[in-house]
């Protein structure tokens, strides 16, 4: 709780590399300048809108916020999803973050994809549901797995908790990272056969 308090008082600062920000952006003017935009592309099927490349500062960033027991980084992150969505003019009906197993949530303490939605809803013009998408299963970290596994990890991992939610309508799904796709598919496959008309993910990056 101290050290929380201690970063909000604190001067803001990098996402990626901690250097002291004179505004409250999310990288400083070298980070900055490192991040590559990406266009919008469909993997595995599913529309994906990235706030950059995955590379650079802006993986230094997204593995502070996951692995580094940096909660408040989604805060300046989140932005940068807010700026993609706005790029490019990204419109749905309801907002819903990728979840995390219960063990891996125990374990880290947060979802960071709920933390960036928090802050993405906001431009989004659509109502954030923490709730009816649920990861029943595969709860093995996908960065340890190669492609085939990952596909294999997610498949069938996630349920659509309550159909009502999605039913009819436009989905984004908010997550940290699009590497080969498996977990975007996987969200989408429950999420249309839940009745969703479309699915979009919106991610702060993808590997190109």
């Amino acid at each position: 709780m101290f050290t929380a308090l201690g970063r909000l008082l604190s001067p803001p600062s990098c996402a990626a590399c901690s250097a002291e920000l004179r505004a409250r952006t999310v990288f400083c003017v070298v980070c900055a300048r490192a991040v590559i935009e990406i266009p919008d592309a469909r993997v595995a099927g599913v529309l994906v809108v990235a706030g950059g490349a995955y590379g650079g500062p802006l993986a230094d960033a997204v593995r502070r916020l996951k692995f580094g027991d940096r909660p408040d980084l989604a805060s300046p992150l989140g932005d940068l999803l807010r700026a993609a969505a706005l790029r490019a003019g990204l419109e749905g009906d309801v907002v819903l973050p990728v979840p995390l197993h219960p063990r891996r949530l125990v374990h880290r303490g947060y979802n960071q994809a709920a933390l960036l939605a928090r802050r993405a809803v906001r431009s989004l013009g659509a109502p954030l549901n923490v709730d009816a998408l649920e990861r029943k299963r595969g709860d093995r970290p996908q960065v340890e797995l190669s492609a085939a596994a990952r596909a294999a990890n997610v498949e069938g991992a996630f349920v659509v908790r309550r159909p009502c939610a999605v039913e009819g309508r436009r989905v984004i799904v908010i997550d940290d990272v699009v590497t080969t796709g498996a977990t975007a598919k996987a969200c989408a496959d429950a999420l249309r056969a839940a009745g969703a008309t479309t699915v979009t993910m919106l991610a702060l990056a993808r590997v190109p």
